[in-house]
């Protein structure tokens, strides 16, 4: 049985997330771990909170709570929206807790044993009204390089440009918003990535088929300038994984924490052991995903993330696993994604821009918003969502497509034959027509979803569905019943039998509606092994009923409705 990790980029623990953060990892990812799981791989599927840093602490200080109250009542929030769009994870963790600690800290000694950390005192902003260090996300300003006036302290969500907290014209606190800062010295820790740049690069260049989007991000920040930079792993707060050197107290770097950027990829290794504490499993059961000397030579590592994560991904990330000096599994693929934009503008969590997960399930099922999403993921440029095509699409795919061809093959007959798989007539050149139509394009839709091409997978689902309407329409069987009932009754069974093909293999894409279908044929769920077999899945005088209606049409009401009601920011 082959073995797939699958990990999305966690999530901030600061707020609801956007359809743009949803598509950008999470949903990609589940459509992913979803047809592995249906083509018999066995699945390790891991997501989390990104909890530490700069963006919980400023959250909770806004909602006027403390830090971990916030973000424990904020992980529960974003578990349900999480299982509310169906995100099929194995385990989803938080990286606060105990076992990404201790992880942090084991790799930190293991990476100063190296040779690879060295401390170093560094410049850093002082807010003199809020009496302490600015860690980067405290200090907002306008981004030196595109001119965006609301840029933080490490990186431009504009243009995605790495900054430091002094790279910015008239930086302000984040907290109170005042421009009574200073620069002092701290002491911190870096790890010294420029010492595993030509390491990087072999290991980048090793891996096969990578999409150009990862490449050539990977490669601008290796050799670009001054190519890859030594990096603080350390900052000056509260809440975070101390500074420890595995179980030791790292001398002279009391009260600080480990730098989030560091913590949080380690999150994945950690949330598959929180996975395995929580199924009351022993170690090894974790570490046969993640470790190479104890099983997981023989796994398929797939990443999925926004573009602007790619840099800790393909840098920062495989730094500490390949500094460390220990058998770490390192990622195989690693798909990145472009920005979904929103009608006209960016999607964005720190403005209340956009769509946000808790809304959109708020005025729809999940099907029709990951139907949608996927679809039109930014695979290779940036997507725009707007209302309209929204609705376009929404109608045309799974409303007028499949959910008609359901609903029409369904009734007809129950009118004609009953509530069963009517026996009688033998297929003819028509059906086989049809088959070896469903035969090739099956084929396509499992190669683009293998190599992970979902905007070409989406299309061939649709191909197929449509070569099912296509077929009913030119058989009629509602004009040949008129001169030939059996003949009517081959070309109905035919067509149920349909039915749960087209719930298999749109699973992984509408989970809600496949299972629908399923439950009205009577079918169970199972990846084709062929067409042929499978269309023939449901026998004369099976028994089915007539669902309800999988996919009611958004109206021209609704649109403007919806387009009004977000046109603005989320408070």
């Amino acid at each position: 049985m082959p073995r797939t990790l699958i990990t999305s980029a966690i999530p901030y623990i600061n707020g609801i997330k956007h359809l743009g953060n949803l598509i950008g990892s999470q949903l990609p990812a589940d459509l992913y771990a979803r047809y592995a799981r249906a083509r018999g791989h066995e699945v390790m599927f891991i997501c989390a909170t990104d909890e530490h840093g700069t963006p919980a602490e400023l959250a909770a200080a806004k909602a006027g709570k403390p830090v971990a109250e916030y973000c424990a009542e904020m992980w529960q929030v974003q578990k349900d929206l999480a299982d509310g769009f169906r995100l099929s994870f194995d385990h989803f963790g938080r990286s606060s807790s105990p076992q990404n600690h201790r992880l942090t800290q084991h790799f930190a000694g293991r990476l100063d044993d190296a040779g690879l950390i060295e401390e170093r005192s560094s410049r850093q902003v002082y807010s003199n009204a809020d009496g302490r260090f600015l860690p980067d996300r405290y200090v907002e300003g306008t981004c030196p390089n595109c001119g965006y006036d609301r840029a933080r302290g490490d990186q431009c969500e504009n243009c995605t440009k790495q900054l430091d907290p002094t790279d910015l014209i008239e930086p302000r606190s984040a907290i109170s918003g005042s421009t009574d800062l200073e620069v002092r010295e701290t002491k911190h820790l870096f790890l010294l990535q420029s010492k595993l740049r030509d390491r990087l690069d072999a290991w980048i260049d090793g891996q096969v088929g990578w999409p150009v989007l990862t490449t050539s991000i990977a490669k601008k920040w290796l050799h670009d300038g001054d190519g890859l930079q030594d990096r603080g792993i350390t900052r000056d707060l509260d809440w975070g994984v101390p500074v420890a050197k595995g179980d030791a107290p790292w001398p002279g770097m009391e009260g600080k924490v480990f730098y989030v950027w560091f913590d949080a990829p380690i999150e994945y290794i950690a949330a598959t052991n929180e996975w395995a504490d929580a199924e009351g499993r022993g170690d090894a059961d974790w570490r046969r995903w993640w470790r190479t000397d104890e099983g997981a030579q023989d796994v398929r590592y797939v990443q999925f993330m926004g573009k602007d994560n790619v840099p800790f991904h393909t840098l920062s990330f495989p730094a500490t696993l390949l500094g460390s000096g220990e058998s770490w599994k390192t990622v195989d693929y690693l798909k990145s994604f472009n920005y979904l934009n929103y009608d006209g503008g960016q999607f964005s969590t720190s403005q209340g821009r956009g769509v946000f997960m808790d809304q959109a399930l708020a005025i729809l099922p999940p099907d029709y918003w990951r139907w949608w999403l996927l679809s039109h993921v930014p695979e290779n440029n940036d997507t725009e969502f707007t209302w309209e095509a929204f609705q376009t699409d929404v109608n045309k795919d799974l409303a007028d497509v499949l959910g008609n061809f359901v609903s029409r093959i369904t009734k007809f007959c129950r009118s004609k034959f009953g509530e069963a798989i009517p026996e009688g007539g033998t297929p003819g050149e028509a059906e086989q027509a049809l088959g070896t139509r469903l035969a090739e394009g099956l084929a396509r839709y499992e190669s683009h979803m293998d190599g992970i091409e979902i905007r070409k997978a989406a299309t061939e689902l649709r191909a197929l569905w449509v070569a099912g309407n296509e077929y009913l329409q030119e058989a009629a069987p509602w004009a040949t019943f008129k001169t030939d009932p059996e003949q009517a009754a081959m070309q109905v069974r035919t067509a149920l039998n349909l039915i749960p093909l087209y719930a298999n293999l749109s699973a992984p894409f509408i989970p809600d509606a496949a299972g629908a279908m399923l439950d009205a044929m009577g079918a169970e769920p199972g990846w084709p092994e062929d067409v042929a077999t499978a269309m023939g899945v449901l026998p004369p005088g099976h028994g089915f009923t007539v669902p309800d209606v999988l996919f009611a049409k958004i109206t021209d009401e609704q649109r403007e409705d919806w387009a009004a009601r977000f046109a603005g920011t989320r408070a």
